[in-house]
């Protein structure tokens, strides 16, 4: 039973601004764990349920596992499976690889994938958000995670969901795989 939930909610006015609010399971009721804090979302806003499509900037909707958190650091304060990544590490894009949306190292036959470890540092500490993950379906969207924002969330990222890097490392810190943490894409937990 998932009793860790992360909620990402639009903003009304702005097409990629939203906020996140996290909650705890305890003794029969949901409490809020931290937030509300602003993230960004992908550029073109949020897909309609089942509309994610590779590369359309939005990022999907619905509610998904956190399992696997990521960074550069070789030990990260998590409680979900972490994953240290190096400069070989790669997530797959290429909707004719067998290899696509799924984190693989290189040498890789992709044509196209994206690098974990970036140069402008939005994945130095993150997690996977398991969207398209349990199957694979060609098509529909690959590497949406929850990591840093660029420019102080000035500019919204491709699908995936970011905020700034100390409350990042702080929900990282929070999550416990023993929860089964979910984080909801869209629809609000409560009114």
């Amino acid at each position: 039973m998932t009793r860790q939930i992360i909620e990402i909610v639009p903003a009304a006015k702005n097409i990629f601004k939203a906020t996140l609010i996290a909650w705890n399971y305890d003794r029969g009721l949901w409490r809020r764990a931290c937030g509300p804090w602003p993230v960004v979302i992908g550029r073109n806003g949020l897909a309609g349920l089942h509309e994610k499509r590779e590369g359309d900037g939005k990022t999907p909707s619905g509610v998904y596992p956190l399992e696997t958190a990521f960074g550069q650091e070789k030990a990260l304060r998590t409680g979900l499976t972490y994953r240290q990544v190096t400069g070989d590490d790669v997530w797959v894009d290429d909707m004719a690889s067998v290899d696509y949306n799924r984190w693989v190292k290189k040498p890789t036959q992709a044509a196209s994938y994206e690098n974990m470890r970036r140069t402008d540092g939005v994945y130095e500490l993150g997690a996977v958000i398991e969207y398209n993950t349990q199957p694979v379906v060609p098509g529909l969207g690959s590497a949406i995670f929850i990591h840093i924002w660029r420019d102080r969330g000035r500019k919204p990222t491709a699908g995936c969901v970011a905020l700034d890097r100390r409350r990042l490392r702080h929900l990282l810190a929070w999550l416990r795989a023993d929860m089964h943490p979910t984080i909801i894409l869209g629809k609000p937990l409560k009114d």
